[in-house]
């Protein structure tokens, strides 16, 4: 189903014969390619900062920036390499994860 007749379904169901429910300045569209996907997550992530609601985006509660960023999950909950990779631990289907000897965190 098409974006328009999907609002336009919402829109008929919702409000009874007024002429607008969706403010015409928003549109929707489909990401296909990594570099615009990276650019629209970046919109999003910078907003509540540009917004003055927080001083970074990693300090706003809602924002999926520090799972992006460092894998840490938080209060969104979003599919990614990460959330994947776990689920098929937990699953049996892939083996536990290994702690490397040489790594830098295992040094003092």
């Amino acid at each position: 189903m098409k974006a328009k007749s999907l609002k336009q379904g919402v829109s008929r169901r919702l409000i009874d014969k007024a002429e607008h429910f969706w403010q015409k300045r928003y549109y929707d569209f489909n990401v296909r390619e990594h570099e615009k996907f990276v650019e629209k997550l970046q919109y999003i992530h910078r907003n509540p900062v540009k917004r003055g609601l927080c001083a970074g985006p990693e300090d706003w509660e809602w924002s999926s920036f520090l799972h992006y960023a460092t894998g840490i999950e938080g209060g969104v909950e979003i599919e990614s390499e990460w959330t994947a990779t776990k689920r098929e631990r937990a699953a049996g289907r892939l083996c536990p994860a290994v702690e490397l000897s040489h790594s830098s965190q295992n040094q003092a």
